[in-house]
């Protein structure tokens, strides 16, 4: 067949070259000597075809039958004869045989190593090169087209494949490994489009990564590379996944208590042997995308570089898209996956192995962090330490990989700059690895607030270092010197803050923050509060899920709206009340996070909720030389100020919270402004008066002094 001006292809076309020793890559040669003998197969056919041309000079064939195309049909010719078996083997036989002695010496021969790690029969193997001709040698495409009779198509269709094999294989042999299912299509080696025509003219095709693997490259295609993650470094203890993989286990599960640390474990096993390890972030899945598309391009990159394969976590998949799972547990490469789920059987019918791997202790995650902050620029101590930009890690529980992500980030915001990494970039670097779900649920708050901005008595602020030193070195107690309550407590930390609105409750958390170099994360109670059954439940599940994944500091302000006194039951709204701070109860005990409550109520809090608190600090009202500070703070620097603004009069006469002498400093400052000028003691008396209305109490004689007749003759009540 041939298009409108095109001469059909010649019979005597150069062949491609079969001997390995023309070329220096054994691997290549040996699949340009497969596709020369199948190009004497297309020979062969070529040659059968004019031997049947009823009208060689037929300008217009492949457009239309011809009523002499139509006998033929009916005579049930056409059919391509098979050319000599005998001469063929022998070519095949010679081809192998080089490739033998290739592999003898250590050379790796690709379409071999296909053949073995996807377990392809000969007739699959066969098919594949097909499918693949005309990728490799252009001329393929015209002599295909040629042999279906249709310019149009240009790829092998299903029927010209099994004629073209017919005898090497039998035809039920060919069609079964071509069937849904089986190993070439199962594991993306080999496409078939046109699904709506008849199976027989159904085009095949190979995938250009499997045509690029087999050419010699080993680069991933961009839809597995965005997956890829590097192997945290380390040398965690992968015993157990090496002998079991010996003894011929496939699959195995890591469960982690925290999100990244089974990685490592995982690695380590299946690298045991020298062999490649590619580490897969399942978190990276496209939602919007076929996730079954996605998971089952990287088993076949695993599978053609003989590579074991790390994918986790794979606790959102198994909650969307349970199908993509099961690819990953009945695939035929090693896998090792983890998450913070328990094993279920229904992912797959694979049995695996099931191990669980703690979370990286605190002293390995300081080497890591030595040695990522070292390969960013910073300088070490000769202790081998890096000095305060380490020490600001302490608070931070990042796994191996967010730790070498974290110290490139640093580098990067202090090159931006102009500056030496320090203590404060890293902290941006390791709060930028914290996952956004929780940004969902919470306002996210970046403190500034110091310690200089706190006014409080010393028993409070003592309380509050205590508070930040437990954060720091809780790890440590806990787990290295092995205070931990027990397994059924989490390592969390919960503070309550108990005192009167304005006294410096969610301040201090901030500080708190700060100290730790941890952002703070505001609980919005109108996100979490629902009035269906059971919904407050999910919510606070929610949130308490994600907060173990981030490194912050939660704050639930108000915190005895949730979580209140349980009360007698009276009806079915009591036993639901008392059943969702059961809940409550139960999941504080195992959180492993931050938590800091405010209340301006304390006794509304259930008994059960302080006995499970680690510490509680109480906010008093300031006295009056906290009050004399704080006036001093919250009249700021670029306020100007007249000279008759009195601190000890405003400090000795108003008994009033730090809150509500912050707002009256704001109130004056606007009044100032109106006028374009100082803010004054009037000004300050008067929005005094404005904050005792708003607070409900009264403006008597005693309290405003002589200003009190200004006050009446000016209007106010």
């Amino acid at each position: 067949m041939t298009s409108p001006g095109e001469r059909a292809a010649p019979a005597s076309a150069p062949e491609l070259p079969s001997d390995a020793s023309t070329t220096v890559d054994p691997s290549r040669a040996h699949l340009l000597g497969r596709l020369a003998l199948l190009e004497r197969r297309v020979r062969h056919a070529v040659d059968r075809r004019r031997a049947n041309d009823h009208d060689p000079d037929d300008r217009f064939r492949g457009l239309y039958l011809s009523d002499a195309d139509v006998d033929a049909l009916l005579a049930g010719g056409g059919r391509l004869a098979r050319p000599d078996a005998a001469a063929l083997a022998d070519t095949l036989t010679s081809i192998e045989a080089a490739a033998d002695a290739a592999e003898a010496r250590g050379s790796a021969v690709r379409l071999r190593a296909l053949a073995r790690r996807f377990d392809l029969a000969p007739a699959e193997v066969d098919l594949l090169l097909v499918a693949l001709a005309p990728d490799v040698d252009a001329r393929f495409e015209r002599l295909y087209a040629y042999l279906q009779d249709d310019v149009t198509r240009r790829r092998p269709g299903i029927g010209l494949a099994i004629e073209l094999l017919a005898g090497p294989a039998s035809e039920a042999e060919l069609r079964a490994a071509l069937r849904s299912g089986a190993a070439l299509l199962a594991d993306g080696l080999l496409l078939v489009d046109d699904r709506d025509r008849p199976l027989l003219t159904r085009a095949l095709r190979v995938p250009d990564r499997v045509t690029a693997f087999l050419l010699g490259d080993d680069r991933p295609d961009a839809e597995v590379a965005r997956l890829l993650e590097p192997l945290p470094p380390g040398a965690a203890d992968g015993g157990a996944i090496a002998r079991t993989r010996a003894a011929g286990a496939r699959l195995w599960y890591v469960r982690e208590a925290s999100v990244g640390a089974g990685i490592g474990l995982a690695a380590a096993g299946l690298s045991a042997d020298g062999d490649r390890v590619l580490n897969v972030d399942l978190a990276r899945l496209e939602p919007g995308e076929d996730a079954g598309a996605q998971v089952s391009a990287v088993i076949r990159e695993a599978a053609l570089l003989g590579a074991g394969l790390v994918a986790g976590p794979v606790d959102g998949l198994a909650e969307s898209t349970r199908a993509a799972l099961r690819l990953l547990v009945e695939a035929r490469t090693p896998v090792a996956l983890h998450g913070m789920r328990a094993w279920d059987p229904a992912w797959g019918r694979e049995v695996p192995v099931l191990l669980e791997a703690a979370p990286t202790p605190e002293d390995e995650r300081a080497r890591f962090w030595a040695l990522a902050l070292a390969a960013a620029g910073v300088a070490t101590d000769q202790d081998g330490s890096t000095g305060e930009a380490g020490d600001a890690t302490r608070a931070f529980r990042l796994t191996p990989v967010q730790i070498q992500r974290a110290a490139r980030a640093a580098g990067l915001a202090a090159t931006a700059e102009g500056r030496p990494i320090a203590a404060a970039h890293v902290q941006a670097g390791a709060r930028a690895q914290n996952a956004a779900g929780l940004d969902r649920l919470a306002r996210r708050i970046a403190p500034a607030a110091t310690w200089d901005d706190l006014v409080l008595p010393p028993r409070a602020r003592g309380q509050l270092t205590d508070l930040l030193n437990r954060a720091r070195n809780r790890e440590r107690v806990l787990n290295g010197w092995g205070m931990g309550a027990g397994p059924n407590r989490g390592a969390g930390l919960t503070a309550l803050f108990a005192g009167d609105s304005g006294t410096g409750k969610t301040l201090s958390a901030e500080v708190l923050a700060a100290g730790l170099g941890l952002d703070l994360y505001l609980i919005d109670l109108s996100t979490v509060v629902d009035k269906y059954i059971g919904e407050t439940e999910k919510n606070l599940d929610r949130i308490f899920a994600e907060a173990d994944r981030v490194n912050g500091v939660l704050l639930f302000d108000e915190a005895d709206a949730i979580f209140g006194k349980r009360s007698e039951v009276k009806d079915a709204r009591d036993r639901y009340a008392n059943v969702e701070i059961a809940y409550l109860l139960q999941r504080m005990e195992r959180f492993d996070g931050l938590a800091v409550l405010t209340t301006n109520l304390r006794a509304n809090l259930d008994e059960a909720f302080l006995r499970r608190l680690d510490v509680i600090v109480d906010f008093p009202l300031p006295d009056e030389e906290e009050r004399r500070r704080l006036w001093q703070l919250h009249l700021r620097p670029g306020l100007p100020v007249g000279p008759d603004v009195d601190l000890g009069f405003l400090a000795a006469s108003f008994r009033i919270s730090g809150g509500s002498i912050r707002n009256i400093c704001v109130t004056a400052a606007f009044l100032a402004a109106a006028e374009d000028r100082a803010a004054t003691m009037g000004d300050l008396v008067r929005a005094t008066e404005r904050e005792y209305d708003k607070l409900g109490r009264l403006t008597v004689p005693a309290e405003f002094g002589a200003w009190f007749e200004a006050l009446a003759e000016s209007g106010a009540s």
